[in-house]
Parts: C-alpha cells; structure tokens; sequence
C-alpha cells in the first residue's frame, strides 16, 4: 500500500496566506516573489489596547541579532480619525528568515488573550498605517455585527445604528413630554407645553383688549338708544 509523502499532507507553518495588499500595484507572481524575500510582517486581530512594548517583547523572541539580524521597527496600525491604535500593525525584521520564524512559531498565538495572525507584507510605506474604513478604522470592523470589547465594542455600523435609534427615541420621549398634560375625553386638547402662549406679542394683546372695550361701549350705546326711542 502506498502512502503519500508527508510533505503533500502537512501544511507547512511559514508558508504565507492569501493575504493581499488591495492597494499594491503588483500582479501576483511579482508580488510572490516580492514576499519570498520579505522581512516585514502585517499583524492582525490585535486589541486595541496592546501596546508597542507588548508586540516588542513578544515578536523579539524571533530575532536573530547573534546572526546579523534583529527586530528593526514596529509601526502601530491607527484610526484615521483618532490617531488610535485600531488592532494592526507592522513588524520589520532586517532578515527573512526572521519574518518566517514568527509565521511557524507566532501566528495563531495569543497575545492579549488575543489570537493574532501575522502575514508576509511587501513591505510598509507612508499611509498604510491609517484604517481604511469609512469610520477611519479597519474594514473589518465596519460590517462587524458582534460585541468585540477589546475592538471598540460594536462595530462602525452597527455603533452608528444604535445612535441613530437612540436619537429618535430621545426625540419621541421629548415629544410625548410637551403633550402630556392632554385630558381624556371628548373635546379635550394639549397644551402643547403653553410656553407660547406666555410669550406671546403684548401689543396683540393689548389690541385684543381695546376690541373688547369698543365691542362693550358699542352695546351700551345701543342701550340707551333702545331706551330713548
């Protein structure tokens, strides 16, 4: 019976994912061979707590600097908007095989009660460490429908949805509270929180009031004339 070579069946733990830079200008065969001598790491799935210092002590155990190489940089992901960190960021080596030391004995590890994933980059430049999220944060996060403490919460949209609902509920309370004092029964009305009806122009007020005395004197004259004829 013949079996097949153990190198068919297990999954080497340095080979790279699928991952893609979306914005990269290359096909994928240059970008392939772009990675196979990469020494930069994307980072995922972090917290929005974990500090530098945390990602240095932890990724500093794949350095090498007995062999020339070592940890060179860390560049934290951030919130286009805040300037927060927003759960990624970069890890620089100054050799490959460094990169491919944290693939086999980082990725799928915790770091923060965390299981972060760590990929082959092409390599950082200027503006990738902002979120390219409308909300200014990751992608991922807008569409996420879960709580996620160590994320921000909610995700973006949903975050949003639940202000808007909060909003219209204020407004309606708001609303049911100028109307409250209305009587049941026929006939009965509101009064609709009566604040204009004390504001109201005095000089209609007072016009009102002199139509009323003219409307009394009117009848009084119309007394008298009754009485004379």
């Amino acid at each position: 019976m013949l079996h097949a070579p153990r190198s068919n069946v297990v999954v080497p733990l340095d080979r790279p994912s699928n991952y893609k830079d979306s914005q990269a200008r290359l096909d994928r065969q240059a970008q392939e061979q772009a990675l196979a001598k990469s020494a930069t790491l994307y980072v995922g799935n972090l917290s929005f707590y974990t500090t530098e210092e945390q990602i240095y002590e932890l990724f500093s155990k794949c350095a090498s600097p007995e062999e020339g190489g070592g940890l060179k940089r860390i560049i934290m992901g951030l919130d286009r908007n805040t300037r927060t960190p927003c759960g990624f960021c970069f890890v620089e080596y100054y050799t490959h095989a460094e990169a491919l030391a944290c693939l086999r004995y980082i990725s799928g590890t915790k770091l923060d009660e965390r299981i972060v994933r760590c990929d082959l980059d092409l390599g950082y430049k200027e503006g990738r460490q902002f979120g390219r999220g409308k909300s200014g944060g990751q992608v991922r996060d807008e569409h996420r429908q879960d709580y996620d403490a160590g994320r921000g919460g909610w995700g973006a949209m949903q975050k949003a949805e639940q202000e808007r609902r909060a909003a219209e509920e204020a407004r309606r309370k708001e609303r049911e509270g100028v109307y409250a004092d209305a009587q049941e029964g026929p006939g009965a009305v509101a009064g609709g929180g009566g604040d204009w009806q004390q504001t109201a122009d005095p000089s209609a007020q007072l016009k009102r009031r002199r139509d009323d005395e003219d409307d009394e004197e009117e009848n009084d004259r119309a007394v008298v004339r009754s009485r004379a004829d």
